[in-house]
């Protein structure tokens, strides 16, 4: 069995047709998923599209927030402004619907360039479309007062088996939601964890963490004996924790790859300019995303710091039979001076993320290339910073703007890296089976210019 620290039993299968689902289903599931503003790893957040292709996916409960317009309709839609989705710097609340319609929901930063626009829906036009038979956690992020949106939710089939009422854990909606009938989250921000209390939870029937909170405050907070619920769950080791840690339920972020244990695909995505589900940078933002550029079939890594990119599409590989991965490098403007390299990690555990010199929760190896030619392997102890030397080779100096080909190669008793370009191959190898981990990144290894890029990444098993 590969070392790929996964949680048994995550696998979620896409739902069977007309299936309806209930909160009380839902929360007989442990854990239970629901897709966090429709998946936004996926899809543009909080669109009729990201909504659709999560329940496709499997989703059997959406997360969704709201904001009501001038013209007293609740648009889908996380922040009170526009900007950050659409790049138009529009108030909703003092904006009518047909102004909003005007605009669309622009991710391309996050998900890539060919990922589409699409326009902010209406509430009720999604609810007509799941509220029947899907779990929705609902969000009404402004208006206070919660009359005017539990009438629309009245108005549903058996709404209190489909609704969830979600709110800050320090706002004051529940007694009215709870004359209606309807079950309730309150939720803890990132800095808000510790504020949690047993009388705090009281109020609730559902209480929910950040997946940031500490240990201690996760396990305090299933102490209480609600349903503890977490978000926004990226990773299969983000997910893996939380639920070791007694969560019950997954609000999802990236719902195709964390809902199960499997590689999806057995090469890279990049020809199609939308990012593939569990590939994800090692900072969880958009300012960290590396560009994609279909044009070239290739990935960009050119962050002010030194970065990875996790390749969890097609992970985890099965360490303890072997396998290989073949790649292309470059860098494509200049080198980086004598100090700075770049390759892959590969053998980690868990796809948590793993850069040089930064210690990580799982060990693994890293290959590098220097700029002089000379190829190293090393290997890491999980929780150091440090590691430690396993061979070196010498091959022919890059060239800006030229692809390097390499092949790493495991198999259960040793690990070597190839490159294959140049005047023939040139390999750096050890008899190690110390990392059999199914994770793998690709890592730019230093702060600064210049850019490297990646493409052409596939696996296969050893025997192949």
């Amino acid at each position: 069995m590969a070392a790929t620290g996964c949680h048994a039993g995550a696998r979620v299968a896409p739902p069977a047709a007309n299936s309806i689902a209930t909160v009380e289903d839902l929360l007989t599931r442990e854990p239970f998923y629901a897709a966090h503003r429709g998946s936004q790893d996926n899809w543009p957040e909080h669109t009729a599209e990201a909504y659709r292709r999560s329940v496709e996916a499997g989703a059997e409960a959406l997360e969704i927030s709201v904001h009501r317009t001038s013209d007293n309709v609740f648009v889908c839609h996380h922040d009170p402004n526009t900007l950050r989705m659409t790049g138009v710097d529009k108030e909703i609340a003092r904006s009518t619907y047909e102004e909003l319609l005007e605009l669309s929901n622009n991710a391309k930063a996050w998900l890539g360039p060919n990922s589409p626009g699409v326009p902010l829906p209406k509430l009720t036009d999604v609810l007509d479309q799941y509220a029947a038979s899907c779990v929705i956690f609902l969000e009404d992020k402004a208006s206070g007062d919660p009359a005017d949106l539990l009438d629309i939710m009245d108005k549903y089939p058996e709404p209190t088996r489909h609704f969830v009422w979600k709110q800050s854990g320090t706002a004051r909606q529940t007694p009215a939601v709870k004359e209606r009938g309807y079950l309730t989250w309150g939720y803890f921000a990132e800095d808000e964890s510790v504020k949690l209390t047993a009388q705090l939870a009281e109020r609730f029937d559902l209480v929910g963490l950040h997946w940031s909170a500490p240990d201690g405050e996760v396990e305090r907070a299933v102490e209480y004996g609600k349903p503890v619920l977490t978000w926004d769950i990226h990773t299969r080791f983000e997910r893996d924790r939380m639920v070791r840690l007694g969560a019950r339920g997954i609000i999802c972020a990236n719902l195709p790859y964390v809902t199960t244990d499997a590689p999806r695909a057995d090469a890279d995505s990049f020809a199609g300019g939308v990012r593939a589900a569990g590939d994800l940078p090692y900072a969880l933002a958009w300012t960290h995303q590396p560009v994609i550029q279909p044009a070239t079939a290739s990935i960009r890594l050119d962050h002010p710091v030194k970065a990875s990119y996790c390749m969890g599409s097609m992970c985890p590989l099965n360490g303890e039979a072997g396998y290989r991965i073949s790649f292309e490098m470059r860098w494509p403007d200049k080198l980086p001076d004598e100090a700075g390299h770049a390759g892959l990690a590969f053998g980690q555990a868990n796809d948590a993320p793993y850069r040089i010199r930064e210690a990580a929760s799982s060990g693994g190896y890293h290959f590098v290339q220097r700029t002089d030619g000379t190829m190293e392997l090393f290997g890491r102890q999980a929780g150091e910073i440090s590691g430690y030397v396993l061979g070196s080779s010498a091959a022919t100096r890059p060239v800006p703007g030229d692809w390097m080909r390499y092949e790493v190669r495991v198999t259960p008793d040793e690990v070597s890296v190839a490159r294959l370009d140049g005047d023939g191959e040139r390999t750096v190898s050890a008899r190690n089976n110390t990392y059999r981990g199914g994770y793998f990144f690709l890592c730019r290894n230093y702060d600064g210019p210049p850019a490297v890029e990646f493409r052409s990444i596939r696996s296969k098993p050893a025997a192949n």
